[in-house]
């Protein structure tokens, strides 16, 4: 696998990460998640490489988290994820996918760890 971004182009820190990625000569593939969602097979291949449950990926602020009741802690891991793949708006960004691991970019400032574990500078 190549470089992924799952980016939301009016999120600053989609972005802020997106330019990171270039400014070391990566050209990702850049996936607007929200336009093209990812299926829920996706999702559970994308945690898998993240190494974190569902809840991990969730955003709230911002989404139908609340409305849609995703805070029950009695909710299973496939209910969370078929939820993010009906309303891509509940996955938290940007999620970056190297051909050495994968990380959620919160903080921002994750990327550079995953660009020092794939080489920095070398275009993927």
């Amino acid at each position: 696998m190549g470089w992924v971004i799952w980016h939301k182009p009016t999120c600053s820190t989609s972005r802020w990460v997106l330019a990171a990625l270039r400014e070391v000569g990566i050209a990702p593939e850049i996936r607007d998640y929200i336009a093209a969602p990812p299926s829920e097979a996706e999702l559970r291949a994308v945690l898998v490489r993240l190494g974190m449950g569902a809840r991990g990926l969730l955003r709230r602020s911002g989404t139908p988290y609340a409305e849609l009741g995703l805070g029950a802690a009695d909710l299973s891991e496939e209910a969370l994820i078929a939820a993010m793949a009906a309303h891509p708006i509940l996955i938290e960004r940007p999620v970056v996918m190297a051909p050495q691991g994968a990380v959620l970019c919160r903080p921002k400032e994750a990327v550079l760890d995953l660009i020092a574990r794939n080489g920095a500078g070398v275009a993927r």
